[in-house]
């Protein structure tokens, strides 16, 4: 029993038929995936589609989710597992199929470094002006509580807390802080505007800080790719023996709310998401490039100074277009630029440690057809030349 279960195993994993599924799986996804990115974004499609291992459908109305598709995780595993069982149990060693191995490794390496760059890779963003010197990117969509000790007035303690738990309605209790946080109302996307005598009927969570002088409503999320989603909470900050008091903390408020506790000088805001790095980049000066006698971009470029916390790096580098910086396991590309006025640039920062196996799989992937195509060649050209030399 156990030898026809391995067997059958065997011949599903490495036959033909399930490579030919799989791909026509493939392109059903990427095609239903660039219809829904007009309404979801880009962010959200590769999540849904690509790095899921089903495609949920919410039914409306509905506090439940049904699987109605293989997503990309589910297609690109079974996929590598269909190419390596095949080599493993279906194609024999031979010098004349060595370009053919060499080019299946390649599809493997591609499968993996896709899986690695879903799972490591993160997207931030740097906004900086000219002069202007910053040891942070921020992300694209993810933001985050922080409440910062500024006792201090050489260093600041940030505790930065990530949004998906001020969503989940349970008290967060920090080491480092002497009082608890409880969210009191999460809105993943809001509207803010001040109180007018008309919204005395709808009293405020909040009681101290700017929060009941605005009325946050919640918002529906929304997916393009001009917009963004901006967060609000409540969140109620509670001591050993009683409670500071709930603040409406948001994206949209312009200053961190401080307030004084335990001898301790704090701030609290809703924030976009930081990444700090040991080093920091100065905008020297920003480039727009056109064409001759026009105003077509012909290039953008920023010249940033880079300067590491040891002191030991510290150089002039120039960005621009298909020419980022790579440094501290980070690449900064040119994103965007608005040259009116002083003007700023926006640098993309992407951590991908498998950045290289994309590079390495095209490359394997040409020398084991170049090298199929040799043998194919030489081949050809033999069996060409014996009718001749046997004729003669």
């Amino acid at each position: 029993m156990f030898k026809e279960i391995k067997t059958l195993l065997i011949r599903f994993f490495t036959s033909l038929e399930l490579t030919v599924v799989l791909l026509v799986m493939s392109i059903i996804l990427v095609f239903v995936a660039t219809l829904a990115q007009v309404n979801l974004g880009i962010w959200e499609v590769q999540q849904k589609y690509f790095h899921s291992f089903f495609v949920m459908w919410h039914p409306t109305g509905g506090g439940f989710s049904l699987p109605i598709f293989p997503g990309g995780y589910l297609i690109g595993g079974f996929l590598f597992v269909n190419l390596v069982a095949a080599h493993i149990y279906r194609f024999a060693f031979k010098w004349r199929r060595l370009g053919i191995i060499i080019a299946h490794l390649g599809l493997i390496v591609l499968l993996v470094g896709e899986l690695l760059t879903g799972i490591w890779q993160k997207e931030y963003q740097m906004q900086l002006a000219p002069g202007e010197t910053k040891s942070y990117a921020e992300s694209f969509t993810n933001f985050e509580l922080a409440v910062i000790d500024t006792t201090d007035p050489k260093v600041d303690h940030v505790v930065a807390i990530p949004t998906s738990m001020l969503a989940k309605d349970k008290a967060i209790q920090v080491p480092s802080l002497p009082f608890q946080i409880v969210a009191r109302a999460y809105y993943p996307n809001s509207v803010l505007r001040m109180r007018t005598d008309a919204d005395k009927g709808q009293p405020s969570l909040a009681n101290v800080g700017i929060g009941p002088q605005v009325l946050a409503t919640d918002a529906p999320l929304t997916y393009k790719p001009d917009e963004t989603n901006t967060p609000a909470a409540f969140v109620e900050l509670i001591g050993p023996d009683h409670s500071l008091g709930t603040y409406l903390v948001s994206s949209q408020l312009g200053m961190p709310q401080a307030f004084t506790y335990d001898g301790h000088n704090y701030t609290i805001a809703l924030r976009v998401e930081r990444r700090y790095m040991p080093f920091s980049l100065t905008l020297k000066s920003l480039h727009h490039d056109v064409y001759p006698g026009s105003d077509i971009p012909k290039n953008f470029s920023s010249i940033v100074r880079l300067r590491s916390a040891d002191g030991k790096e510290d150089r002039i580098v120039r960005i621009y277009m298909n020419n980022p910086l790579r440094y501290g396991g980070l690449t900064f590309y040119q994103y965007q630029m608005n040259s009116a006025g002083a003007g700023f640039s926006v640098l993309q920062v992407v951590r991908n440690p498998s950045w290289l196996l994309p590079y390495i799989s095209c490359l394997m992937l040409a020398v084991g057809l170049l090298i199929h195509f040799t043998i194919m060649l030489f081949g050809f050209v033999r069996k060409r030349r014996a009718p001749a030399a046997a004729a003669r």
